[in-house]
């Protein structure tokens, strides 16, 4: 099912006690995120899961170094055809029941966009949208994803499983979402089709943005992405585009949810979500 991962099975149960913690970050780039100190701060998390979009590396790139294979997780990569492009990765602590990679699109597919993991009940997904930013090709290339994308949502917000589907959507949804609001109307990730669609997926499918949940009305400490030009990051320039999307029953169990911005590992910050489950 997963012949682009590999798997590193050091099992270590989850103390329910504790709830379950679940971390999402676009590295942009795996191996330069690891230079900048990603995993020494991921283990001092105890995250249960941890989602990583745009790992830019293929397995055979990362394999038989302890730094991207954590004692205590299962490490699990599904790279894009492309090498140095796209691709996610999910740590668990708990050897999952099945690991799936394939959304059934060859364009998206081949993309490396998309790994769930499942344990019992519960399907914990890194996704990759694409970015239309580059040009029409590219937007025209997310708008594609967007239409095949939302009918396999439907799918599972009505296939009885609970999700977190963590990743960079490369989307702001709402006005709050995004610093220069105004001046980005006509921009790809604040495009109105692409606000409406995600209007559809909380309005009428029924899933929910994590941390809205708890923070409705946050504008810039809820910020995921700078962009590398001018100081935007200095300036707090920022756009929400990464996202905890979750099934109604797991929304309402949320306890925290922060974005940590104590260390810089690349133009993303890690977004934190704990769950009471």
């Amino acid at each position: 099912m997963c012949g682009d991962c590999y798997i590193v099975a050091v099992p270590l149960l989850i103390d329910k006690g504790l709830g379950l913690r679940i971390i999402s970050i676009n590295t942009n780039g795996i191996r330069s995120a690891a230079k900048k100190g990603v995993f020494a701060w991921l283990a001092q998390q105890n995250a249960d899961y941890v989602c990583i979009q745009e790992t830019k590396a293929q397995p055979e790139d990362l394999h038989g170094d302890p730094t991207f294979s954590p004692p205590g997780l299962h490490t699990h990569f599904f790279s894009a055809q492309k090498k140095g492009y796209a691709g996610v990765a999910v740590y668990a602590k708990n050897k999952p029941d099945a690991v799936l990679n394939t959304l059934g699109e060859k364009e998206f597919d081949d993309e490396g966009r998309y790994l769930e993991v499942r344990s019992g009940n519960l399907s914990v997904v890194s996704l990759y949208l694409p970015s239309g930013s580059s040009g029409p090709e590219r937007q025209a290339s997310k708008d594609r994803f967007l239409e095949f994308f939302l009918p396999k949502l439907r799918e599972w917000r009505n296939n009885g499983r609970d999700y977190v589907i963590c990743g960079d959507w490369n989307i702001a949804h709402r006005n709050i979402d995004l610093k220069n609001w105004r001046s980005n109307q006509k921009n790809s990730g604040f495009l109105p089709h692409e606000r409406a669609w995600l209007d559809t997926l909380f309005d009428e499918v029924g899933f929910v943005d994590g941390y809205r949940a708890l923070h409705p009305t946050l504008e810039g400490d809820a910020y995921t992405w700078w962009s590398n030009r001018g100081n935007a990051y200095a300036n707090n320039v920022g756009w929400r585009i990464d996202y905890q999307i979750v099934s109604p029953s797991l929304a309402k169990t949320i306890q925290a949810a922060t974005v940590y911005k104590g260390e810089k590992f690349s133009d993303h910050a890690p977004l934190i979500l704990d769950y009471a489950v």
